[in-house]
């Protein structure tokens, strides 16, 4: 008999690449597989998938009541549909996956995909912060499967919790076979301006005000913007001001599978977050990996991991501040210079062979394959 492993995540599974990425995996390993999260009012439909999943709708979407209410929610779940395994990803699903799996007798994993009481999200809310903390704190020394995103988290939670967390960086699956991509007039963007791609999260400090701040200094290319976050609303606002309405495409967040389609078009992709916390400070963006699977030099911050990646491979540039007009010559510079722009183009699907999720399944079977026994 198969043994189930259910995997829980506080979004709505539309956009998780990552978790649907170790999904697969654990089915082709034997496993059978349940992905849990929530459906939200503005959800959209989810693409069919060869693993079962669940999106619980809750009342709460927001804030302190939503956590509480989705844990709550998740640990009765989980208690009455037995699992050999739970995966808890990230700490917001931690508490309900570790107070079910003492219960249920269930092995627990836990997928760090950042350092999670480090967002930016959490700054002067000491409450919340605290909170999350303390639920760390109690949990972290007691978990004997653990897996994050990168070296740098890794060592944070070694030095602070005196625990080995394996990495798993969360990099595109390499595909020999790429599926036809829809034409710009298909997505709606234009065919005689490049294209400087956001995609993701539009959340605080990410450097996307200031990216649209040096649109005003970039010519013969728009900002396209594919995501949705807390400070979209200001973003927008922002570009309304500047009069900036010509530079600059917003699109809606898609489902990954769809996103493949404006990357493809992209001239240049950044990832400007700034080093204004531990989390940003220790990031490694997917959407970094998804530019140089697409062949996407990449404009990017000067962070730790990022810088790491960025000189290895030679995939780009690295900004050095986020002054506006830095940024808008960084931007010139790139989309200018057509003999980098081949040597980037060239280096990313070079490097992608290696930066790959096919290399970091490896570490994956060694996690899984112990409790696949």
């Amino acid at each position: 008999m198969k043994k189930k492993v259910f995997l829980s995540v506080t979004n709505d599974l539309t956009s998780e690449q990552r978790v649907h990425k170790v999904c697969l995996f654990l089915e082709r390993s034997g496993f059978e597989v349940v992905m849990i999260g929530r459906r939200r009012r503005t959800s959209m439909p989810l693409e069919n998938r060869s693993y079962q999943t669940k999106r619980m709708f809750l009342f709460f979407e927001t804030g302190p009541l939503f956590y509480a209410e989705y844990n709550l929610r998740l640990f009765f779940y989980l208690l009455f549909h037995k699992a050999d395994v739970l995966v808890a990803n990230d700490l917001d699903t931690l508490l309900a996956n570790y107070f079910a799996s003492r219960f249920t007798k269930s092995v627990l994993v836990h997928d760090s995909h950042e350092y999670f009481t480090g967002v930016p999200e959490l700054a002067g809310r000491n409450f919340a912060k605290n909170t999350w903390k303390k639920i760390e704190r109690k949990i972290f020394p007691k978990l004997a499967h653990l897996y994050t995103v990168n070296d740098s988290i890794a060592k944070l939670y070694m030095d602070e919790y005196g625990v080995e967390a394996k990495v798993v960086r969360n990099f595109p699956i390499l595909k020999e076979n790429l599926k036809t991509a829809k034409s710009k007039k298909e997505l709606q963007l234009p065919e005689d301006k490049k294209i400087i791609l956001y995609q993701g999260s539009v959340n605080v400090d990410r450097g996307l005000i200031e990216a649209v701040e040096a649109m005003q200094f970039v010519e013969g290319a728009v900002l396209l913007v594919v995501g949705d976050g807390d400070i979209l609303e200001d973003v927008k606002a922002k570009a309304r001001k500047l009069n900036l309405a010509e530079k600059l495409i917003f699109k809606k967040r898609v489902p990954f599978e769809e996103l493949v389609h404006y990357t493809s078009h992209a001239d240049l992709g950044i990832s400007l977050d700034k080093d204004t916390n531990i989390n940003y400070r220790y990031s490694l963006p997917n959407k970094i990996f998804d530019f140089v699977h697409a062949g996407v030099p990449v404009l990017a911050s000067d962070l730790v991991e990022i810088k790491k990646i960025m000189e290895k491979y030679c995939i780009g540039s690295l900004v050095e501040s986020h002054d506006p007009k830095h940024i808008a010559d960084k931007m010139n510079a790139m989309l200018n210079d057509s003999q980098k722009i081949k040597v980037w183009k060239e280096n990313c699907l070079a490097a992608k062979s290696e930066l790959c999720w096919q290399n970091e399944e490896n570490v994956l079977r060694e996690i899984y394959f112990r409790l696949a026994g």
